[in-house]
């Protein structure tokens, strides 16, 4: 094996590496980051996503039991892999964003301004 090569193939294990040890948030994680456990797939993913907006925020691992089609064998499969941050998910968390530019600070004239007039 080339150097090139094992420098590739150590990249791509500690890759994987990492994200077997990193545990997957679910108040916050994405579709797609649900959908790397073991018997999560597309549907179910999209239930727990359902269930947290409906809901909100899970306070518990446990919690995920109340999911539908989530139960105890899923989630003993699953426990040692993911996590609950009490943080809202970023998909809930629809703050209204203030404009800090040059427009919404302007200062707005009090009177309209005179139209322009015809020239004779």
């Amino acid at each position: 094996m080339s150097i090139k090569n094992m420098h590739i193939f150590l990249i791509i294990l500690l890759t994987f590496s990492f994200n077997a040890w990193a545990a997957i948030d679910i108040n916050t994680a994405h579709q797609a980051e649900l959908e790397t456990l073991s018997g999560i797939g597309a549907v179910k993913a999209k239930s727990i996503i359902d269930y947290r907006k409906k809901h909100g925020a899970f306070k518990s691992v446990d919690e995920l039991e109340q999911v539908n089609g989530i139960g105890k064998s899923t989630l003993d499969k699953i426990r040692s892999k993911i996590t609950v941050n009490r943080k809202k998910p970023q998909a809930q968390n629809n703050m209204n964003h203030v404009r800090t530019d040059a427009m919404s600070t302007a200062k707005k004239p009090d009177r309209p301004a005179k139209e322009p007039s015809a020239q004779k």
